[in-house]
């Protein structure tokens, strides 16, 4: 069994978010995949599905981002999980919007959803860390990742969100590889060119001369003729 965190905060004032980006990534896998629907434990909402033979939790910690830990632990305790068991979908400030990395084990690097993680469960458990970019200046963060994706951002964050939906099976099954091209797949979908290649011109021939550019004499074009 494997548990899949995606991180947010509750409540209908903060679903667009960029810092629910967790939430929306656990939503459309559940949406795709037929998973169970939602429902309260472990103070987040909990749904249930398969991947083949591989049975998935997919969770989304209620308790606020600064103490999702709290709602993971509660979850890995009744299942009798381990970290490396855990895949925690977050925001990445350090990533351009739209680029997605996965990585395994690490710093929590500030962000408060993944330091009550790692307060509750250590730092061994994999994560899918996706870009919204970053407002440039620490200062701005915290208004940043609380304010709505803009209008502008539908289009790629539809096509990652999708991409995260498809590679969902390969995830569960240990091919971050394999996850990886679905997302990119979607994200950077392959163009078929219709064009046709361009042929390689042939040498024009030789113009003709002309009669200016003619300087033999009578005498000389008749000798010519019998040489």
């Amino acid at each position: 069994m494997q548990l899949f965190v995606g991180l947010g905060n509750p409540g209908t004032k903060y679903a667009r978010n960029r810092h629910n980006i967790g939430f929306m990534a656990l939503d459309q896998i559940a949406a795709d995949h037929g998973f169970g629907p939602w429902r309260g434990k472990f103070q987040g909402a909990l749904s249930e599905g398969r991947f083949g033979s591989d049975r998935v939790m997919l969770l989304k910690p209620e308790t606020f981002m600064n103490r999702s830990g709290q709602s993971v632990g509660e979850a890995m305790r009744f299942f009798k999980l381990e970290p490396g068991d855990v895949t925690v979908f977050h925001d990445e400030l350090d990533l351009a919007p739209g680029k997605l990395r996965v990585k395994q084990g690490g710093g929590h690097a500030g962000h408060n959803g993944l330091r009550s993680i790692h307060a509750a469960i250590g730092p061994d458990y994999q994560r899918i860390r996706i870009g919204i970019g970053h407002p440039g200046h620490k200062d701005a963060v915290s208004g940043y990742v609380l304010r709505d994706f803009p209008k502008a951002d539908a289009e790629w964050l539809d096509d990652l969100l999708r991409g995260i939906g498809d590679g969902a099976p390969s995830l569960a099954a240990g091919d971050a590889g394999k996850f990886m091209n679905a997302v990119a797949l979607r994200v950077n979908p392959p163009r078929s060119s219709t064009s046709k290649p361009k042929e390689t011109p042939k040498p024009a021939d030789p113009a003709p001369k002309t009669a200016q550019q003619e300087t033999r004499n009578p005498l000389q074009k008749l000798v010519d003729r019998f040489r």
